[in-house]
Parts: C-alpha cells; sequence; structure tokens
C-alpha cells in the first residue's frame, strides 16, 4: 500500500523555461509528507505544530531528478514508509508522469520536542505508521 497523491505542476514550480526548479521538488515533498499525516496518521502538521508545539523535521533527504517536469504536467507522488526506528522514520517518495519516474526521494523525518530534541515518536502515530507499514507488504 503506497500513499498517493497528484500535484499539477504549476507556473510558480518553474524556471523561465517551464521545467520545474529542482528546490520545488522539496515543497512538493514536504506537502506529500503533511498530506499523509493528516489523511493516513490523522495528526496534521496543525495539531502538532500548533498544539503541541513538536515538530517533525525532514533531518535527511537525497533526491535523484531523473527527467524534467514541465508546466501542465500532472505528478503522480507516492510515498512508501521503509523503516520506523524509535525517533525516526525513512520514507521514499516517487513522483512520476506515466510510467516515467522524474524524481525520487529518500528521506528521513524525525519527532522533535517543543525544546527542539528528538522523542520517542507518540503512540497513535507509531501505531498508524505500523499499520500502514504492515498493509504494504
Amino acid at each position: 500500500m503506497l500513499y498517493a497523491r497528484e500535484i499539477p505542476v504549476e507556473f510558480n514550480h518553474c524556471d523561465p523555461a517551464g521545467i520545474v526548479f529542482y528546490p520545488r521538488y522539496f515543497e512538493m515533498t514536504n506537502s506529500v509528507v503533511e498530506n499523509f499525516f493528516a489523511d493516513v496518521l490523522r495528526y496534521p502538521f496543525a495539531r502538532i505544530t500548533m498544539e503541541e508545539h513538536a515538530g517533525v523535521p525532514t533531518v535527511r533527504i537525497e533526491a535523484d531528478f531523473r527527467a524534467p517536469s514541465r508546466l501542465g504536467d500532472r505528478l503522480a507522488f507516492t510515498l512508501e514508509v521503509k523503516r520506523i526506528g524509535r525517533t525516526s522514520v525513512a520514507m521514499q517518495i516517487r513522483a512520476a508522469v506515466g510510467a516515467q519516474t522524474r524524481m525520487e526521494a529518500d528521506l528521513t523525518l524525525v519527532w522533535i520536542t517543543p525544546e527542539g530534541q528528538a522523542a520517542v515518536w507518540p503512540d497513535p502515530i507509531r501505531q498508524r505508521l505500523t499499520e500502514f507499514k504492515e498493509a504494504e507488504a
């Protein structure tokens, strides 16, 4: 089971040649993660940051840009949970148009306390992450 989200390539994502400017992929990737937390984990970023004063920063990201994406493309993003650690989670995100992969990223997120320290995932998040990962198998 993969989480899927479509993001259309808009003018604001592109350089003057109409090709996605690579840092915009990181914004799109963050959008996929944020929506995954809201839709699947039922733990939206607004709750994490505004109510609990915690955070889920990306502490590592490695990306491969395989083919250009252009203004008007509709990127099909998928998110796969690769590993659930005590304080971190590893994910892989892929963006494609049809069968052609445009970008692939491996990232690690960490749960942090209001003091900015890594901490154990809250039980509801860990449970839903585990359920999602097990459904993928």
